[in-house]
């Protein structure tokens, strides 16, 4: 009885000692299970924190219409029928311009020639009848100096025909009739020079806002294939954007062309119109002098 309870505590010991012993093992191996936990508590964490991906994001290069080989023509082609319109509209204002400039620059400058020969034979004339004779050949036919000396000089004889004293104190009568001959040649003149300069004003003024009609709508139908489609790649939403910018573009290369040309012809209109005041007062003091000579 009292050897058992001397080992009791002694037994107690020993156990004591095994347990203390033992514990660092433990917690070596408990250790690496609280990052495990750590790590598993972060993952639902970091998967709700993750924006949603772009289910276009990762198009191939392949599988994007035309990529790598967009050009003016293809985006012509893939443009929309009123965005088309829009543009071959423009085109076709473009080509005529070009075409009136050229047309106009061989009017003028054969305009200017023919006029400068005229001026010449004109002062060369001794009487009226004489410069009647030059202003209705045929080498001058057609030109409006050619055509307001022919004018007047009709009236003169046409006054004469009539019975009308032509000189003296009836000369201001006779001038008079004949500078009203020529106005109405001059009016005439006006509307030829000017034929074509309505068309270019309008091309250059609505140009630009036309092409801009063309832009917002092929833009709101590339909008409206996003909202379709659910997806904001740039790569697939930028053909349709460059086609109906390409509208605008086109616009702007059809109305900057036809305000140079504008601009330009009326500066040779208003010059060759100042031409025709000063020819006309000199048409006028030679009929004048003709008429106080009694030729």
């Amino acid at each position: 009885m009292l050897d058992n309870k001397r080992k009791t505590p002694f037994i107690a010991l020993i156990g004591a000692v095994a347990l203390m012993a033992s514990a660092p093992a433990f917690a070596q191996e408990a250790a690496p299970a609280a990052p495990a936990v750590a790590d598993a508590a972060a993952a639902p964490a970091a998967d709700a924190a993750a924006p949603a991906a772009d289910p276009a994001a990762d198009v191939a290069p392949e599988q994007i219409q035309h990529a790598g080989k967009l050009t003016v023509m293809q985006m012509f082609l893939d443009a929309e029928p009123v965005v088309k319109v829009v543009m071959i509209g423009l085109v076709l204002a473009s080509i005529l311009s070009w075409t009136l400039l050229v047309t106009k620059l061989l009017e003028f400058g054969s305009l200017n020639k023919t006029s400068d020969r005229f001026v010449e034979a004109f002062r060369g004339a001794k009487s009226v009848n004489d410069i009647g004779r030059i202003a209705l050949s045929d080498e001058f036919e057609g030109n409006p100096l050619a055509d307001m000396a022919a004018a007047a000089t009709q009236e003169v004889e046409l006054s004469r025909q009539a019975g009308l004293a032509v000189s003296g104190t009836h000369r201001e009568t006779t001038l008079h009739r004949a500078e009203a001959a020529v106005g109405a040649v001059q009016a005439n003149l006006g509307k030829r020079l000017s034929s074509g300069m309505q068309f270019l004003a309008s091309v250059g003024s609505s140009g630009p806002f036309i092409g801009l009609f063309g832009t917002v709508y092929g833009i709101m139908n590339s909008f409206i294939g996003i909202a379709n489609t659910n997806t904001t790649n740039l790569a697939v939403v930028a053909p349709g954007i460059a086609e109906a910018l390409l509208a605008t573009g086109i616009g702007l290369f059809a109305a900057i062309p036809a305000v140079i040309f504008y601009n330009y012809f009326q500066t040779r209109i208003s010059a060759y119109g100042a031409r025709t005041e000063g020819f006309v007062a000199e048409l006028m003091n030679a009929i004048s002098r003709q008429l106080d000579k009694g030729a």
